[in-house]
């Protein structure tokens, strides 16, 4: 049984090219930060561990709240997994920079490029769900086969 996909327009191609741009500059201004701060490279590597989690966090839970609107089967574990997967990261972000050793510039060049990558991740993953419904890309099948 394949669930009829909500009809969706065209994504435009400003929205997709500003989508695009606010995940690459989210995640290189916080990649360049890292790479140029004077922090242990354990510290370093805590928060591109945080920065990569929430990227996959992010991406899981907008497309199993796209699957529930579409009305494909998701089990509620795993829905509240995801919202929990996706907070995770803001949490432990925030508890590092409290504790952290920088100004409080930095830090808040910190927490904003994180919130701008996992804004991009998530409109990127949404054109590209969008895009390939509209042009009749991969269908679902929930048939156990």
């Amino acid at each position: 049984m394949t669930p009829a996909a909500a009809p969706t327009a065209r994504t435009s191609a400003a929205f997709i090219a500003a989508s695009w741009l606010a995940l690459l500059m989210g995640m290189g201004g916080f990649v360049v930060g890292l790479f140029n701060a004077p922090m242990a490279l354990n510290e370093k590597g805590y928060y591109f561990t945080v920065l990569m989690f929430g990227l996959f966090a992010a991406i899981s839970l907008q497309k199993t709240v796209r699957d529930q609107l579409e009305k494909i089967p998701v089990t509620g574990l795993y829905y509240g997994l995801c919202w929990f997967a996706t907070l995770l990261p803001i949490v432990l972000l925030l508890v590092g920079l409290w504790h952290a050793t920088l100004t409080l510039s930095e830090k808040g060049f910190y927490g904003m490029a994180f919130l701008l990558a996992l804004f991009g991740a998530i409109a990127v993953q949404k054109n590209t769900r969008d895009t390939r419904s509209v042009t009749g890309g991969a269908t679902v099948n929930t048939d156990n086969e």
